[in-house]
């Protein structure tokens, strides 16, 4: 921190990300100071500095899969949350509308994910500052014997979770992810914790061998129908479908993939533009299919994220490609914008 001030990075337009400086804020009884550590790259961040999503607005002090150390803390701080505990960041939320009592956090009503929060200048939550003071509740703590860049994927790892939750996953369902980038991964591996047997569906030949590298079943799509070989591998088809690719072809191939009753479709990926599903109401009626729509994460999807991490339940480590430091972020934004990349982290300290 150089005197009062911290640096951040920002998107100010399409394909320019730059560090910005600003005054840290007065902090407050229950806020806690957080020298930031890593802040990784998510495919929100990457498709807006791509241009495919302008509407969340510039400038942007985005990022949101952030973790670090607390420095300090306000007198009302809850004493678990000590002085040299790594965290990970989540979103602010006010705590009393109707989401956030059930514990629906993202979908608070009075806080914007992506709003104006912090600023009256920049939108998003300042995942890219080296240093930020936020309110103590918006945070998880996250084990210090596992990287910062590890911790960062709790904000991932959580909205994988509670879309699995949603699933009711029993032993050996029959699970098909199509899509094996960083949150196709994810989601394998979170449902390979429930004993479901997990194939996962995928053309480009790098992220092919990373998927067979963490021990899954993969159909490669350059050399198999994937609708065929499900079919064949199992009695009538997949129990579940879980879309992470937001294309439509990936949606029109879990419709092809599901069983011909009680099939469930998790629509895990956006897509932009927005992709089609060509599918009619008697289709769903007379097939008694489940399409599960998923967004976002609850408070207990973030602790037990945060849990999976910590004692490496999930193992995340092999989902970080390459590591820039702050300076170098638009460098960071286009590696990550690079077709079969996984996770980029950004470090946010020079001797980190």
């Amino acid at each position: 921190m150089k005197g009062n001030n911290f640096k951040f990075g920002a998107l100010v337009e399409k394909e320019k990300a730059v560090v910005k400086e600003l005054p840290l804020p007065e902090m407050k009884n229950d806020d806690v100071l957080i020298k930031q550590l890593v802040c990784n790259i998510c495919t929100t961040d990457y498709q807006q500095w791509q241009g495919k999503r302008e509407h969340q607005g510039y400038p942007m002090a985005g990022g949101h899969e952030a973790a670090g150390i607390i420095i300090d803390k306000g007198p009302n701080v809850s004493e678990e949350i000590k002085i040299g505990d790594q965290v990970s960041i989540i979103y602010d939320y006010c705590g009393e509308c109707t989401e956030c009592k059930k514990g629906k956090i993202t979908n608070c009503k009075n806080i914007k994910q992506f709003g104006k929060n912090y600023s009256d200048t920049y939108y998003g939550i300042f995942g890219f500052a080296n240093y930020f003071i936020r309110n103590s509740k918006s945070i998880v703590k996250v084990s210090n014997d596992v990287s910062a860049s590890e911790a960062g994927f709790v904000e991932p790892l959580s909205s994988v979770i509670r879309g699995i939750k949603k699933l009711n996953l029993e032993k050996d369902d029959y699970v098909v992810i199509i899509g094996a980038g960083t949150m196709g991964l994810l989601n394998a591996l979170v449902a390979r914790t429930y004993s479901a047997k997990v194939v996962i569906s995928e053309r480009n030949p790098k992220k092919v061998k990373k998927a067979k590298e963490l021990g899954f079943q993969v159909v490669d799509v350059n050399l198999h129908n994937p609708v065929e070989v499900i079919k064949e591998s199992s009695v009538e088809g997949a129990d579940v479908v879980i879309v992470a690719v937001g294309t439509t072809s990936a949606n029109q191939q879990a419709l092809d993939m599901i069983k011909p009753s009680e099939g469930k479709i998790l629509f895990f990926a956006a897509g932009y533009p927005s992709p089609e599903l060509n599918a009619d109401s008697n289709f769903i009626h007379y097939k008694e299919s489940e399409f599960i729509g998923t967004y976002g994460s609850s408070l207990n999807d973030f602790k037990d994220a945060a849990d999976f991490i910590s004692s490496k339940k999930i193992d995340v480590s092999s989902l970080i490609e390459e590591t820039f430091y702050l300076e170098n972020i638009q460098t960071a934004f286009k590696k990550a914008s690079t077709r079969g990349s996984y996770r980029v982290s950004v470090k946010l300290h020079e001797e980190e």
